[in-house]
């Protein structure tokens, strides 16, 4: 989030005559109040945390400084609980600035001496959130890089169109899950990929025996090994239909397991991802 996105839009009648009226912003306080009582939908604690630091630092060094700041005495005094709050939650036990709003900064600052220097206010803000800033940053990347799986393939999708709509579905879900419930569906998601990738690899034409019936889509297990097997005969290629086979099983399992973790369900969606490219892989000249 952006400092920005704190703030919501008020529109004020400034002439009821002509209906003329003129659009302002305010610090959305229902949101810091939120934030205090856990995470929102759509936004990890990180995520949210960098932008609040962000707004709170530029604040108090307007306030520090030139003058102007934005928020109420109030209103960053909510500001700065919330982002002790986020901060916390995110497991970062060293943040704790020796002040809550503008009145206890000032009588900070001529405490240590700041009263004549805007520039030594400014290198005390620095030193008190700039290590926040940096530990913020690094959690957010570490996040971002530690989501799911990248194929090595030299396809980024596998061009079968049901299947890298449910992988970016996948991708975007596991990306807000933060509940049991969410990585139980992480699973399901994992088995609804499976399920397009059994659709579309099998062709009876070519992969059904004379005596069998066709299985149906679901048993994604005997599909996907049925193509496998054509694909790559031999027993030298066993280990290939068992991974195949313990990937659309572990989704099973994450699907239905009621204490699903955020590991599980990240293993289980890296290994139904590897799976779809290797299988797409299965596609090229050997």
């Amino acid at each position: 989030m952006r400092p920005d996105d704190f703030f919501v839009e008020q529109h004020v009648s400034s002439d009821p005559l002509f209906g003329v009226s003129t659009a302002s912003r305010t610090l959305d306080l229902d949101l810091l109040t939120e934030l205090r009582r856990g995470p929102i939908a759509d936004h990890d604690d990180v995520e949210v945390a960098v932008g609040l630091a962000r707004l709170v630092h530029d604040e108090l060094e307007k306030y520090g400084t030139e003058g102007g700041q934005e928020l109420t005495e109030h209103q960053i005094r909510e500001s700065l609980l919330t982002l002790h709050a986020l901060v916390r939650r995110a497991g970062i036990g060293t943040f704790d600035l020796p002040f809550r709003d503008y009145g206890t900064f000032k009588s900070y600052w001529k405490r240590i001496g700041c009263t004549n220097s805007y520039r030594a206010r400014r290198d005390v803000l620095n030193d008190l959130l700039c290590p926040l800033h940096d530990q913020l940053t690094e959690l957010e990347a570490r996040s971002l890089s530690s989501t799911l799986a990248q194929a090595i393939s030299p396809h980024p999708v596998t061009g079968w169109a049901s299947v890298d709509k449910e992988l970016a579905e996948l991708r975007r879900h596991f990306q807000i899950a933060k509940s049991e419930q969410d990585y139980r569906n992480i699973g399901n998601d994992c088995v609804t990929i499976t399920e397009a990738l059994s659709r579309h690899v099998y062709d009876p034409q070519v992969h059904l025996r004379p005596d069998e019936d066709e299985p149906p889509v679901t048993q994604t297990k005997n599909r996907i090994d049925r193509y496998i097997e054509d694909a790559l005969a031999g027993p030298q290629n066993a280990d290939l239909r068992r991974l195949a086979k313990s990937a659309t099983e572990f989704a099973q399992r994450v699907k239905h397991n009621r204490t699903s973790t955020r590991r599980d369900a990240g293993i289980a969606a890296d290994a139904v991802i590897l799976l779809a490219h290797i299988l797409r892989r299965l596609e090229e000249p050997a």
